[in-house]
């Protein structure tokens, strides 16, 4: 069983774009400029949020917050949106989510210019991922789709089951999990919460990605020997133990599924770290559009 090292992989990452960030410097050139809007104080956003302004300031790139209030209105958080869409010197952005539940979200993600759209939820971006063209993958798919292919795991003429159907993560890594590409090319199973007979179709699994947001769902006697997992779940669960007040565990039970799997990524340490990683990818692909 091969433990798939998110955070191992992500900090590869970060340091080929950094020798690439020193390369711009070293030439006079622009360096990506990253910038982050965060509503509320909700403490998972915030700590998400700390991460990747973080990483930025690691690889190099230049990174902005905004923060604003719970109580921001619709119109305002738009007139935000459409300052950074004008803003000539930030290549890309990110408005961090959940929002509020007055703030509708999907008129928020369509005023975001889609030469920004790092996180690869705008519908542009969506629809060239559909089409196969150059533009931003969304952040979570993309990141997977990089730890499959940096620890070479076999993905053609293979079974992805795809358990959750979310616009951020399962749909799209449907899609890419079935285009005609190297690390692709598999014939995927999309189920979700209308889905008969579920364990069957993920026992038949030869690569299981979920995401569904209920802790240590996937069990032992839902996957057969040898599968490959990518757990994209993660939840804070109380526990008294820890010093935080809390653990984090995933969608999978991890010490029975890892018994049987090839491959699988641990919760915390594993998708998360890539998330980031790819949004510095897709920004520093911004500059490289421009």
């Amino acid at each position: 069983m091969v433990v798939l090292d998110g955070k191992k992989t992500s900090n590869d990452i970060k340091e080929e774009l950094k020798l690439k960030v020193d390369k711009l410097k070293a030439d006079g050139k622009k360096v990506p400029h990253l910038a982050a809007v965060l509503v509320g104080g909700n403490g998972a956003s915030i700590t998400y949020v700390n991460a990747k302004v973080k990483a930025c300031e690691y690889v190099g790139f230049d990174s902005s917050l905004i923060e604003l209030p719970a109580t921001v209105s619709e119109e305002e958080l738009l007139s935000e949106i459409e300052k950074l869409n004008m803003n000539d010197d930030i290549d890309g952005y990110i408005v961090q989510l959940p929002l509020p539940k007055h703030i509708n979200e999907l008129k928020i993600t369509q005023a975001i210019s889609p030469t920004k759209d790092v996180d690869g939820f705008h519908p542009e971006s969506l629809g060239k991922m559909m089409l196969d063209l150059p533009g931003f993958l969304p952040a979570t798919p993309y990141g997977i789709v990089q730890l499959l292919e940096r620890y070479h795991v076999e993905t053609s003429g293979k079974h992805c089951v795809v358990v959750g159907r979310s616009h951020i993560v399962g749909s799209p890594m449907s899609i890419l999990m079935a285009r005609n590409h190297k690390y692709g090319n598999c014939t995927v199973t999309l189920t979700h919460s209308r889905t008969q007979n579920l364990a069957d179709i993920t026992r038949s699994a030869d690569i299981l990605i979920v995401a569904l947001g209920k802790t240590e769902f996937i069990t032992g006697d839902m996957v057969k020997e040898g599968v490959t997992v990518i757990d994209v779940g993660i939840t804070r669960v109380k526990d008294e133990t820890k010093k935080s007040g809390f653990r984090l565990l995933g969608d999978v039970n991890f010490e029975e599924v890892s018994k049987k799997a090839a491959f699988i990524t641990p919760v915390p340490g594993g998708v998360g770290p890539m998330t980031i990683a790819s949004l510095l990818m897709n920004t520093f692909k911004a500059i490289e559009m421009k």
